[in-house]
């Protein structure tokens, strides 16, 4: 659904060495970029399942998120907008106002450190041992992270072109955490997130590494591309093992950094995440509905590999 004035209201905010990495590295060539965009555009519109956005800026997230490839574009915009629709526990009721959702954002489970590393990254650190797995559940922990990955694309238009870290402190992970991510649930966001997502990833790290870190790991493993596999560090629990990935001036102090304290750093995102709450509401509408689809309507056992029957109940003491 096109919404009026939307296609004109984007503004590049890149700088001239970002607009030649993106020529050079997602083939964006600028003399084409609107084009290019309006293809994309123009499919959407013609598929009546697809309630999708329109405007030039999520369009161009797509398109440099899939280096400029049409057909790959397409068919990840596709994903995306029938996972939505598959997958109300996660994109349904995403009100940043919703007090369950704001204590959870609140205790800085994950957020982005401000500025960018060496490469010119941004960096998404996580405490994913911090809560409490018997007073949150594990589907809302998903939604307020895809809340907060919404939120960094509105925000921050060099993450799209330069790609993302994420950095992960598992001090307080255990069994029971490992316990109540069942299968299937890993194998829904996984598939949403790497699918669906127009995201760069570039390297993921881990300090303070328990147990249960084995147990959760081999869970993510199996559905990791092979260069994600590649692409991780784990630096036991020295957190000097991190330093030369992510600077002391982007840590925050609880981790001898100068970047303000976890708490701060995360009522800034939630701030920015109220800022976009009418986005938020008026976002739920935007998703697939298969009965509108030509052809078969895809099924959550066509998209996610009939995982209902692959969940086998994990018990740990």
């Amino acid at each position: 659904m096109r919404m009026p004035g939307a296609e004109d209201s984007y503004e590049c905010t890149l700088s001239p060495e970002l607009q030649r990495y993106a020529f050079e590295e997602l083939n964006e060539d600028p003399n084409r970029r609107e084009e290019d965009v309006q293809a994309v555009r123009e499919w959407l519109q013609k598929h009546p399942h697809l309630n999708a956005r329109t405007d030039r800026r999520t369009i161009l997230r797509y398109l440099r998120g899939c280096k400029f490839s049409l057909e790959k574009t397409k068919a990840k915009l596709d994903m995306y907008y029938t996972c939505k629709g598959a997958l109300p526990d996660m994109f349904k009721g995403r009100d940043p106002q919703d007090p369950h959702l704001r204590q959870i954002i609140k205790m800085g489970l994950m957020f982005p450190l401000p500025g960018y590393d060496p490469e010119g990254r941004m960096v998404i650190f996580g405490r994913l041992g911090a809560w409490d797995p018997s007073k949150v559940r594990p589907e809302d922990l998903f939604k307020a992270a895809g809340m907060l990955f919404d939120t960094i694309f509105l925000e921050d238009e060099q993450v799209t072109v330069k790609g993302l870290v994420q950095a992960n402190d598992m001090t307080g992970l255990t069994f029971k955490h490992v316990a109540v991510l069942p299968f299937p649930l890993i194998k829904k966001v996984s598939t949403t997130w790497q699918e669906g997502y127009p995201f760069r990833p570039k390297g993921v790290h881990y300090i303070n590494t328990p147990q249960a870190f084995d147990a959760l790991f081999n869970l993510f493993k199996p559905l990791m591309r092979e260069k994600m596999k590649k692409r991780v560090h784990v630096h036991g629990s020295n957190i000097e093992g991190m330093h030369k990935y992510v600077p002391k001036t982007m840590l925050p102090a609880e981790y001898g950094g100068t970047a303000g304290t976890i708490q701060e750093i995360a009522d800034y995102w939630l701030s920015k995440m109220d800022s976009h709450r009418d986005w938020f509401l008026e976002d739920e509408k935007h998703c697939a509905d298969e009965t509108r689809r030509p052809g078969k309507p895809k099924t959550v056992s066509d998209l996610f590999g009939g995982i209902e029957g692959s969940f086998r109940k994990l018990d740990f003491d």
